[in-house]
C-alpha cells in the first residue's frame, strides 16, 4: 500500500467518526462498529469503522458481504439496549459461510452506542 493509500484510507475512516458524530448531533440514535482484531486473511484492518443508525442506515466498512448485514444486526440491539458488545467472526465457526467469511481469517468487532 502506497502513502497515498494509507492516507486515503485513514481520511475514510476519520470521516466515519465524523458522520457518527454528526448523526447523533441530529439526535438520531448511533452505534459505531470497529474492527479491534484480526487473524490471518480479513478484507478489513484493525481501525476500521461502520457507523450504523436505529434505522438501519449505515456508512463505512469492518468486512464486507454479509458480515456487515450481521453487524448491522446486532449494532441495532446496541442501540436499544445501550450496552456494548464484542462480535466475532471466523472460518472456525459455523455461522462463517452464512456471513461470508470463508476467506480463512477471523475478526473481532467491537460495537457501541454513540452518546
Amino acid at each position: 500500500m502506497s502513502g497515498a493509500e494509507a492516507m486515503a484510507g485513514g481520511a475514510v475512516q476519520d470521516d466515519i467518526l465524523a458522520i457518527a458524530e454528526s448523526w447523533a448531533g441530529e439526535g438520531r440514535d448511533v452505534a459505531l462498529a470497529t474492527v479491534i482484531e484480526t487473524w490471518g486473511s480479513a478484507p478489513r484492518p484493525v481501525g476500521s469503522h461502520l457507523v450504523i443508525d436505529a434505522d438501519g442506515a449505515f456508512m463505512g466498512s469492518v468486512s464486507g458481504g454479509c458480515v456487515e448485514g450481521a453487524v448491522v444486526t446486532e449494532a441495532l440491539d446496541v442501540i436499544g439496549s445501550g450496552k456494548p458488545k464484542v462480535l466475532e467472526f471466523g472460518v472456525a465457526d459455523e455461522t462463517a459461510w452464512e456471513v461470508g467469511l470463508s476467506c480463512g481469517g477471523r475478526i473481532r468487532v467491537y460495537v457501541e452506542k454513540v452518546a
